[in-house]
């Protein structure tokens, strides 16, 4: 290879031709780019190379210009790492491109020294160093050097500032500079003032600016009016103190605060507020609260993109909340429901509630422009089916991934989702019912109930003729024949604790308790529905073991059905409500309003966790069935009697 370079270079015109002075000038080019290429590709010293480029470039102008060469050529290294002498190891290397590796404040001034090279109108565009470990005053000549440079892009991973930071003056003029991007950057001086470091970096003039996952505490606001219009700060430890009362971002369009340590969403909107040209916010993974309706927000009003997710935000973040907001994220946090009384977001198009606490879809009065909801892994056991009625410009509902109850009302959305064309994004994969038991894993559009089971006419029809049988099989004075002290109602979730704790303990010793209990005392060939209600007209008292099994159990659905038809009233003295486990508020659905206002008017027992006290309980269950029973049998003794 050195043989035919030798044989190429010593090819030229002679002295006297015209061409002579034109052929020695592209021959010394050609001599440096062969030179250099073989440096790295053989692991030569580059100070050959670096001393060549001197006596090249005396060939070139001032300006680096080449006439239109284009400034020094870069090396060639097909992305083949290589270690020079001044031992930085080059990752990559094209025309615009150089990525350098273990920078040192032994290697520095040779990096400065050769990037120093690369001026305004050369070919280097994009420059990246890795595990870069040098003094603050070198770390600062360096990125002045690279400034004043071609390059657009630059790209600092891994940086370990070493000596104590000092106020250092920076010219911000003339740079070629579009973004820069510093990453995993550590600084070992533990005390020093903290506009030395910061001033530099918030008045650089530049359009894009990244500093991540250096724990960064603070940042300034820029002195003047700024050309940012990309600020990303993702994974630092800034807080609630960023950029407040500042108005020098008049450009930024994209600010990323993406796990930081933000706790006020106030604070947050107020930073934004003299944010003139924002359009997309991320604060997401952050610690962010809103409880305080009555404390004001006041977000940019340019603001059109806003990520909120993976915080702590409850039901009331819809009144702190943009009001030209198109896209708004709120996966992940702590809301319920969206209050009726919302702020209307006219231009909201996508809201995204995922992994939440719903416990039903919510409706568009404050929405409507909305196209697409998202509602997946939330608690929704059966969503309204009026939903797209209240949503008509909803093109798209993600609600997959529910723990569905597959219930009469499930039913109906089923139906609904045949009429909508195709709306229900990731039918039917991921809509799966979780309950009852016995139907989990069962896709929705293969779940069928009988019509009987879900016709409320037909039910209520069953009711009166099973009462109407009654009438005619017995004698009109045994109408008020009880034959149980109660109907038991639970979950089969819960049944090893009522067989093993409420059965024995009620049902033994003195004073012992009549209890009509579905798999002993339903009269078979009757169906399940009529069993219910007579178990319920026989039974002096009916008792509900609630837990969150029990919201979700499709039988006791039927049974509080009736109850809700008055069976038995809210004023009556013939419920007794046994609190087995709590149940949070969201767990329980929205057409369970009986349940609810029974819960909250009603005096119900307490399943007691420590032994010591579940001999007052058991005692304090008995006091509320205490009733002597007037069976078939004594009436009928009584009448021999007589």
């Amino acid at each position: 290879d050195i043989q035919i370079l030798i044989t190429l270079v010593n090819l030229s015109p002679e002295p006297g031709s015209s061409m002579a002075s034109k052929t020695r000038s592209l021959r010394n080019i050609f001599l440096y780019e062969c030179l250099f290429a073989l440096t790295f590709w053989n692991l030569v010293s580059l100070s050959v190379g670096q001393e060549l480029f001197m006596s090249v470039s005396n060939n070139f102008p001032e300006d680096g210009s080449g006439k239109g060469v284009g400034g020094p050529p870069l090396l060639h290294t097909n992305n083949r790492q290589s270690k020079t002498n001044f031992d930085w190891v080059v990752v990559e290397n094209t025309t615009e491109s150089l990525s350098l590796s273990e920078i040192t404040n032994n290697n520095v001034k040779d990096l400065i020294a050769l990037l120093s090279n690369f001026r305004q109108g050369s070919r280097l565009h994009n420059l990246t160093l890795t595990n870069v470990s040098v003094d603050w005053t070198a770390l600062i000549d360096l990125l002045q050097t690279v400034w004043r440079s071609s390059v657009e892009y630059f790209n600092l991973n891994s940086v370990t500032q070493l000596s104590d930071i000092i106020d250092l003056k920076f010219y911000y003029s003339g740079t070629s500079m579009k973004a820069l991007t510093m990453k995993k950057v550590v600084i070992t001086d533990l005390y020093f003032t903290q506009n030395h470091l910061y001033k530099i970096f918030a008045n650089m003039n530049i359009e894009a600016m990244t500093i991540s996952e250096s724990k960064m505490i603070h940042m300034l606001c820029p002195s003047s009016n700024s050309a940012f219009r990309y600020l990303n700060f993702l994974k630092n430890d800034l807080t609630d103190l960023l950029f407040q009362s500042c108005n020098k971002l008049v450009k930024l369009e994209t600010l990323i605060l993406q796990k930081n340590k933000f706790e006020s969403l106030p604070k947050v909107s107020f930073m934004t507020s003299g944010m003139k040209s924002l359009k997309f916010l991320d604060v997401s993974s952050n610690l962010l609260s809103y409880d305080a309706p009555a404390e004001r927000c006041r977000w940019a009003e340019s603001l059109s993109e806003l990520d909120l997710s993976s915080n702590q935000l409850t039901d009331a973040v819809f009144e702190c909340l943009p009001v030209n907001v198109q896209k708004l994220d709120l996966q992940n946090n702590q809301i319920t429901s969206v209050p009726r009384r919302t702020a209307e977001l006219k231009s909201l198009r996508e809201l995204n509630l995922a992994s939440n606490r719903l416990a039903d879809l919510p409706g568009c009065g404050g929405f409507p422009s909305l196209e697409f909801l998202n509602v997946e892994m939330n608690l929704i056991l059966t969503p309204l089916v009026d939903f797209f009625e209240s949503c008509p410009r909803v093109r798209e509902l993600q609600g997959g991934h529910n723990p569905f109850k597959c219930s009469c009302e499930l039913q109906a959305f089923v139906r609904l989702e045949r009429r909508s064309g195709g709306k229900l994004f990731g039918w039917p994969g991921a809509y799966v019912c979780e309950y009852p038991e016995e139907l989990r894993g069962r896709r929705l559009e293969d779940f069928h109930l009988a019509e009987l089971a879900c016709n409320t006419t037909l039910l209520l029809v069953t009711w009166t003729q099973t009462k109407r049988r009654a009438w005619h099989d017995q004698p009109e004075e045994q109408e008020g024949v009880l034959q149980f002290h109660a109907f038991i109602s639970y979950s089969e979730r819960d049944a090893p604790w009522v067989k093993n704790e409420l059965m024995p303990n009620l049902e033994r010793g003195e004073g012992c308790v009549q209890l009509c209990q579905h798999e002993r005392n339903f009269i078979p060939g009757k169906s399940i529905v009529e069993n219910i209600i007579t178990c319920i007209e026989k039974s002096y008292r009916s008792i509900f073991v609630l837990s969150p099994n029990f919201v979700q159990s499709e039988w006791c659905h039927y049974e509080l059905y009736f109850a809700h038809h008055k069976l038995f009233s809210e004023t009556s003295n013939s419920l007794i409500l046994i609190l087995l486990e709590p149940i949070p508020p969201y767990v329980i659905p929205a057409r369970y309003h009986k349940l609810k206002a029974l819960m909250a008017k009603r005096t119900y027992l307490e399943w007691p966790k420590e032994k010591s006290k579940q001999a007052l309980f058991w005692a304090n269950l008995r006091a509320a069935i205490n009733i002597k029973l007037f069976s078939a049998f004594a009436y009928q003794a009584k009448r021999l009697d007589q």
